[in-house]
Formats: C-alpha cells, sequence, structure tokens
C-alpha cells in the first residue's frame, strides 16, 4: 500500500515537473515575440537622440508624439488605408467563396479524377511567387489593369491553402446531416449553404484571419502591379520611409505599428474561431 503511495506520488511529481517545464518554455518563447514589439513601440516614441543611445532606453525621457504627427504630414495615409481595406475585404469576400465551393466539391462530391485534381491544385501551394509573378503580369496586363487595386484582388480570390483548410473542416462534418437534408429535397446548393457553411464557421473565420494578415502585410505583388502613389497600400508607403543613405527609423516604426494595430484588433476578436478552426480541421481522408 505504502509502495503505491510513493509510486502515485512519483508519479504526481513527474506530471508538476513537466508542467512547470512547458509553461517555463512557453513563457520564454513568449517573451522573445514579445520584445520586438515593445522595443517597435518605444521606438516609435523616441527622438532620434534617444533612438541610438547606449545601453538601449526602453522608456523615452520625452514622449516624442511628433513621430506619428509627421508620418500622416508626409503621406496620404488615409488613402493607403482605404486601398488596403478595400483590397483585403474584396480579396477575403473572394476567397470565402472560391475556397468554401471547391472545398465542398473535394470534400463531398464524387467525380471522376477528383483526388488527382485534388493533388494536383494542393501542388501549387509548392511553386514559389517569383515563378509566377512574370506570367501573372503579362495576364494582367492583357485584362489592362495594370495600376488597378483590382489586379491585386482578381489574382487574391484563389487560394490552394484556403481550399486545403476547408476541406479538411467539411471531411469533420457527419454525413448523416448532408442526408437528412436530401430526404427533405435539398438541393446541393442549398445543402452547402444551409447545412455546410452554417456549421462551418471556425474553419471560415481562420480562413478570414490568414487572409487578412497576408493580403493586409502583401509588399511585393503591389509592388508589382501598382505605380501611381493614389493606389499604394500600406505596405507601399512603410517603404516610402526607408532612405538610401538615411532612415528615420523612429517614424518608420510609428507607421509600423499604426498599420499593424488592424490585424491584432482582428486577431483578438477572432482567436476562439482561430483555434477551433485549426483543432478541428485535421487530416482526415
Amino acid at each position: 500500500m505504502e509502495r503505491t503511495m510513493v509510486q502515485k506520488r512519483k508519479g504526481r511529481g513527474k506530471k508538476i515537473f513537466f508542467r512547470v517545464l512547458v509553461h517555463t518554455i512557453l513563457i520564454l518563447c513568449s517573451i522573445t515575440m514579445l520584445v520586438p514589439f515593445l522595443w517597435m513601440i518605444s521606438c516609435s516614441l523616441k527622438d532620434i537622440d534617444e533612438l541610438f543611445m547606449a545601453p538601449p532606453v526602453w522608456i523615452p525621457k520625452h514622449i516624442a508624439w511628433e513621430n506619428y504627427v509627421y508620418m500622416f504630414e508626409q503621406a496620404p495615409w488615409g488613402t493607403y488605408f482605404i486601398n488596403t481595406i478595400v483590397i483585403t475585404v474584396f480579396t477575403i469576400l473572394g476567397q470565402l467563396i472560391t475556397c468554401s465551393m471547391a472545398a465542398y466539391a473535394f470534400a463531398r462530391l464524387k467525380f471522376k479524377g477528383r483526388n488527382a485534381l485534388f493533388v494536383v491544385y494542393l501542388g501549387t501551394m509548392m511553386i514559389p511567387f517569383q515563378v509566377v509573378m512574370i506570367p501573372q503580369f503579362q495576364i494582367i496586363k492583357v485584362l489592362g489593369l495594370i495600376d488597378n487595386i483590382w489586379s491585386l484582388i482578381i489574382i487574391g480570390i484563389f487560394n490552394a491553402f484556403g481550399t486545403f483548410l476547408l476541406r479538411q473542416f467539411f471531411l469533420t462534418l457527419p454525413r448523416e446531416l448532408e442526408e437528412a437534408a436530401m430526404i427533405d429535397g435539398c438541393s446541393y446548393p442549398r445543402i452547402f449553404w444551409e447545412v455546410i457553411l452554417k456549421n462551418s464557421k471556425p474553419a471560415l473565420m481562420t480562413l478570414v484571419i490568414f487572409t487578412f494578415m497576408n493580403t493586409w502585410n502583401d509588399f511585393l505583388r503591389p509592388l508589382i502591379f501598382l505605380n501611381n502613389q493614389e493606389n499604394w497600400t500600406l505596405s507601399m508607403g512603410l517603404a516610402k520611409f526607408q532612405g538610401t543613405y538615411v532612415t528615420q527609423w523612429n517614424q518608420m516604426m510609428a507607421g509600423a505599428l499604426i498599420s499593424m494595430l488592424p490585424i491584432l484588433v482582428v486577431y483578438m476578436f477572432a482567436q476562439k474561431y482561430f483555434v477551433q478552426g485549426i483543432v478541428m480541421s485535421g487530416i482526415k481522408d
């Protein structure tokens, strides 16, 4: 009896030790990710004299709010915000439509060559953007959309990763729901809307978050397709403040913080759905 009690105590001690170890590692990882963000906030509030002081100063003696004022005075940030919001919103809506429909076809509809086509479609994820950017540019040029924000939207609404993510989630939904809907006389479009999409909010919100982050922070595509400053996005506006010889890092940090805030707000409000979507979108045949 005493031996059993000792073994239980040892087992509990090991569990407590591993929990403490895991939480310690997670806290250290969180600190390493949080420190650069805090340093960015600190730099955005410093003047040029405190910016390069050694040892580094984390809390500035003088809060330089003029860095934020300078950003809005030197560039049309309102226009950049509007352009970025329009591109992001329409890209998200487009991906929700195209990816959900393709995922439903790959997950639920039976047709010849379905699995082979899905593998080929996933293979496009392995092709880097640098390989396809010239063909995409030529297509956009033929369509007459160079220097037009719709060029970024048209290219961005098709996404293999989004299709894969939603397909894996759709496979976890019980088929009995569809069978019951069919018995009630529902067509495939109505099943897709009433049964599949209305039970897939976590996965859809996960796709929204991923698409929002990728589109909001995209720099290379706007750089290729947009020329006129009136069509620039936030990422292109930030790049403007990096000079050839001198860069005002405190002002760049202010602009980076401003452009990052919408991502933080979206993630904070959608975090619950994000976690659910990732957990429930496991691999399933």
